[in-house]
């Protein structure tokens, strides 16, 4: 070994071994066998370790000192950004920490989606009530399937009862809900980039088209069971759209507010954020296809649709606002 390396390794090595001291016991027990000193040593003898590679590097000091430093600092890389436990142990902590800590940190975002919803549920309800002819411009054909101002209180009533008329559909109609409203789930997050107003555009028009189609049945004094026959799935997923669209809004309000930062850097961080939220997004629209297929389409008593309604709703602001996950969230 040169004098220089020698006196290169005399004047840090100190720091090295403190360092792959600490990573012995990361790995050996695990970073909880750390006390809080350690912790917060941990990083700094990292980046001093990487500091005396990159000199090391560019003195051209011996290959074995190198090979060392590059070894320690890819074990401490490791330790400090690596997975802190197996699959199981990220897989719980995504559905424990990660998702509603990201959904928690959206709330204002969803306060202003979910008012926006409303406006428009509100808004295509007394248009149709003021004049029906307004049903066929906010509902489009599909969507209506023989639903409308002039469909008779019978036909209505069957479609939310008659057990021949849902059985038809029973086996693809948890596939059909799940892509549809997927697919408005992701255009109201993906529009969130143009600064947010699309995504607010395309939520008032879904709100509108469900206040249309609300109205006709109110009109035809079958509105609770129409809320009943919703609620099954519906609080779920409304829940679901109103969170894309939340998460598509914090970042486009990252892209016109970005503050010291630049846009670019900006809406990557919200896109990290807002990208959690949205695996979420895809779990609750998965439960709602499936309670759409399958329950809502096999129970017909009001009162059960709206008790698991109601539910579901219960169980999802718990899951995301509930006291225990308070202390978690960033």
């Amino acid at each position: 070994m040169s004098q220089d390396a020698a006196t290169f390794r005399a004047e840090r090595e100190a720091d090295w071994q403190q360092l792959e001291a600490l990573l012995k016991r990361i790995e050996n027990r695990s970073p909880k066998a750390l006390s809080d000193d350690d912790l917060l040593a941990l990083p700094l003898l990292y980046r001093s370790t990487l500091s005396s590679l990159s000199v090391a590097r560019a003195t051209l000091l011996d290959r074995a000192l190198i090979d060392h430093l590059e070894a320690l600092s890819l074990r401490a890389y490791l330790a400090i950004y690596g997975a802190s436990g197996g699959f199981g142990k990220r897989f719980a902590r995504f559905f424990l920490t990660d998702w509603p800590g990201a959904v928690r940190s959206l709330w204002r975002e969803t306060i202003v989606a979910l008012l926006i919803l409303i406006a428009g549920t509100a808004a295509g309800y007394l248009l149709v009530q003021g004049n029906p002819d307004w049903f066929a411009s906010i509902v489009g054909e599909e969507m209506a399937q023989g639903r409308g101002p002039y469909a008779s209180a019978q036909l209505l009533k069957s479609i939310l009862y008659d057990t021949d008329h849902k059985s038809d559909g029973l086996k693809f109609f948890a596939t059909y809900l799940f892509t549809h409203n997927a697919q408005v789930s992701l255009m109201c997050f993906a529009l969130g980039f143009a600064f947010g107003v699309p995504t607010l555009m395309l939520l008032f028009y879904n709100g509108a088209a469900l206040g249309a189609m609300l109205q006709v049945y109110v009109a035809k004094d079958l509105g609770l069971p129409m809320v009943g026959w919703l609620s099954i799935h519906g609080t779920t997923e409304l829940f679901a759209i109103v969170l894309s669209a939340a998460a598509g809004l914090h970042i486009g309000t990252r892209i016109a507010f970005p503050g010291p930062l630049s846009r670019l850097a900006a809406a990557a961080r919200a896109g990290r954020t807002s990208g959690i939220a949205m695996i979420g997004v895809v779990v609750m629209l998965a439960v709602a296809g499936l309670l759409e297929g399958i329950g809502r389409q096999t129970i017909n008593t009001d009162g059960t649709r709206l008790a698991i309604g109601g539910g579901m709703l219960i169980f999802w602001l718990v899951y995301y606002y509930g006291p225990k996950f308070r202390s978690r969230d960033g």
